[in-house]
């Protein structure tokens, strides 16, 4: 069974920082492009980052400077760090396994797996 499992989220503190881990079983990763989304209640599904199968980044511009994606093969495994969290920050957040497609990857476009998300709450 091909599963992407994203754990890390909770309940964080308006200024903190939180790493989400994101992890594959049933299909290694290291051949994929890891992409991250989020999407707020009552909003639409938003691109944060994508991380290329040779390391390659991208990140949203409403993120950019808070957010690092990383990757980890080995591990079978993706990260996402979000420091200086903001309650606008506050969300599910799903990774995805597929292509980092230039100006598509924002829109999901090109992802074949999705994994279930979890839920980043920035409050205090």
């Amino acid at each position: 069974q091909l599963r992407l499992v994203v754990t890390g989220g909770g309940l964080v503190q308006p200024g903190g920082s939180l790493r989400l881990s994101c992890e594959a079983s049933g299909f290694t990763l290291d051949s994929y492009a890891i992409g991250w989304y989020r999407q707020a209640h009552g909003k639409e599904r938003e691109g944060v980052s994508c991380i290329s199968s040779s390391g390659g980044t991208n990140y949203a511009d409403s993120v950019k400077g808070r957010v690092t994606v990383s990757r980890d093969n080995a591990r079978n495994a993706g990260y996402l760090q979000i420091s200086n969290l903001k309650p606008e920050d506050t969300a599910v957040y799903y990774c995805t396994a597929g292509g980092c497609i230039k100006d598509e990857w924002p829109l999901g476009h090109g992802m074949d797996f999705w994994g279930k998300g979890t839920l980043v709450t920035v409050s205090s």
